[in-house]
C-alpha cells in the first residue's frame, strides 16, 4: 500500500500557514504517497480545497477522518491534544514543534508512541539547505518586520527632494544579522532608509557591508571568537555586553527604526534594548521585536501587542510574522517539508533511517521516549 500522508488544519491561535500546497501535493504523490487534507487547511494562505483536489489530494471533513490510518502527519505547529490522540501507534509527525519550550506537546507525542521530527532541528549543512525552515521563515519575517515598521512609522523611509523642501531618509538600525536581519537590512535599503546593523559574530560584518549598510560593533578579541561552529552567536561575557551596551546606547538615540532579531537556540532571547534605551529614543520612533515569542529582545515589548511608551516610542510585538505573509510562507515551508519527507520514502515505502544525519538531528521522540539529547536534558 502507498504511504498515507495526512495534513490537518492549523488550530493554534493566529496560525495562518499550512503544511502542504497543491505544488507539494504533486511532489508527495510522485514519491509514492497518497495525500489527505482536512477541509479548510489552506484558506489562511488563499488555497481553496478545490486546488488540493485538482492536485490529486483527498479533502476530508474533519481531523479524525484525515488522520485515520495516516503513516505521516505534516503540520506547521505541533499537533493539538485531539490530533495526537487520533494518531495511529508509530505514526511519523513532522512539524515545527518548538520542542525546547512546548514540553506538553513533546510529552503527548511520546505517550502516543509517535516518531516526531522538529523541523527547527534540521542541521544547517549543505545537503539540508532545501529543508531549512529557520531560513525560509526567518527570511520572510525579516521582510515583514520592515513592512510593519513602515506602517507604524509616521514618516516616509526614503529621502525625497521636492519643491517644498527635502524630506530626510529614515535611520534604521538592525540588531542581529542572521537570515531575518539580513533580509530586514535589504528591505529597509530598498525602501530608502539609511541602515546600520550589529551582531556579535564577526562573519556578519562583510555581509552587512555587502548590502550597503554600515556595521556597528565593539570589535575586540572576544568579538573575533564569538561564533559557534554551527554559525550561531555565543553568549558574550558581561564585560563585552557592557561595552556593546554603551555603544548601542549612543547609537540608538539617533535612530528612527530599530529591528531586533537576536535568538539563541534553547535559551531565552537576550535583552538588547533596555527600558533606558527605549526612553532615550525620539517620539515617533518605532521598534519591532522579532524575538518576542522567546521572551523578547526589548524591555517593554508585549506578545501580540503594539505598545506606545510614555515618551512616544512604538514597540511592535507581533508573533509569527511569516504568518502575516502566509501564502509565500506556506509555499516555502511546504517545499521544506516535501524535501524532508523525501528522505523517509524509498521506492514508495516508508523507511525511516534514524542513522541518516538529517533525520538523526531532527528526531525528538521515537519508540515511546524522548530521544533528542538536548530536549531530554
Amino acid at each position: 500500500m502507498a504511504v498515507a500522508i495526512a495534513v490537518t488544519r492549523e488550530r493554534r491561535e493566529g496560525e495562518t500557514r499550512c503544511a502542504v500546497t497543491p505544488e507539494t501535493v504533486k511532489k508527495l504523490i510522485a514519491l509514492g504517497a497518497t495525500v489527505s487534507v482536512e477541509a479548510g487547511t489552506g484558506l489562511g494562505s488563499s488555497i481553496p480545497d478545490a486546488d488540493y483536489v485538482a492536485a490529486g489530494a483527498a479533502v476530508k471533513p474533519d481531523t479524525r477522518a484525515v488522520l485515520d490510518g495516516a503513516d505521516i502527519v505534516l503540520k506547521v505547529r505541533g499537533p493539538t491534544a485531539q490530533e495526537t490522540s487520533a494518531l495511529k501507534p508509530g505514526a511519523v509527525v513532522v512539524a515545527m514543534l518548538d520542542a525546547w519550550r512546548d514540553k506538553a506537546t513533546v510529552e503527548a507525542l511520546t505517550g502516543a508512541n509517535a516518531t516526531a521530527f522538529a523541523m527547527e532541528f534540521v542541521p544547517r549543512i549543505t545537503r539540508a539547505q532545501v529543508m531549512d525552515v529557520l531560513s525560509s521563515q526567518a527570511n520572510l519575517a525579516g521582510y515583514r518586520a520592515v513592512i510593519e515598521a513602515a506602517y507604524a512609522y509616521g514618516k516616509g523611509f526614503p529621502m525625497m527632494m521636492t519643491a517644498a523642501g527635502t524630506v530626510a531618509a529614515a535611520k534604521c538600525f538592525v540588531m542581529g544579522v542572521g537570515v531575518a536581519g539580513l533580509q530586514a537590512i535589504a528591505t529597509a535599503r530598498r525602501l530608502g532608509a539609511v541602515v546600520t546593523a550589529t551582531d556579535v559574530r564577526p562573519a556578519t560584518k562583510e555581509q552587512v557591508e555587502s548590502l550597503g549598510a554600515k556595521f556597528l560593533a565593539v570589535e575586540d578579541e572576544e568579538f573575533k571568537n564569538a561564533q559557534t561552529a554551527g554559525g550561531y552567536a555565543k553568549p558574550m561575557s558581561p564585560e563585552y555586553q557592557a561595552k556593546q551596551a554603551e555603544l548601542t546606547a549612543s547609537h540608538v538615540v539617533k535612530q528612527d527604526i530599530v529591528i531586533t532579531t537576536a535568538l539563541i537556540p534553547g535559551r531565552a532571547a537576550p535583552v538588547l534594548l533596555t527600558a533606558a534605551h527605549v526612553a532615550s529614543m525620539k517620539p515617533g520612533s518605532v521598534i519591532v521585536d522579532l524575538a518576542v515569542e522567546a521572551g523578547g529582545n526589548v524591555e517593554g515589548s508585549k506578545l501580540n501587542e503594539v505598545v506606545t511608551t510614555a515618551n512616544g516610542v512604538t514597540i511592535v510585538g507581533w508573533s509569527n510574522l511569516p504568518g502575516r505573509i502566509a501564502a509565500d510562507a506556506s509555499a516555502l515551508y511546504a517545499r521544506n517539508l516535501s524535501a524532508f519527507v523525501g528522505l523517509m520514502i524509498k521506492d514508495g515505502v516508508l523507511a525511516v533511517d534514524l542513522e541518516d544525519e538529517i533525520l538523526k538531528a531532527a528526531v525528538v521522540t521515537h519508540g515511546g521516549a524522548v530521544v533528542h539529547e538536548g530536549v531530554r536534558g
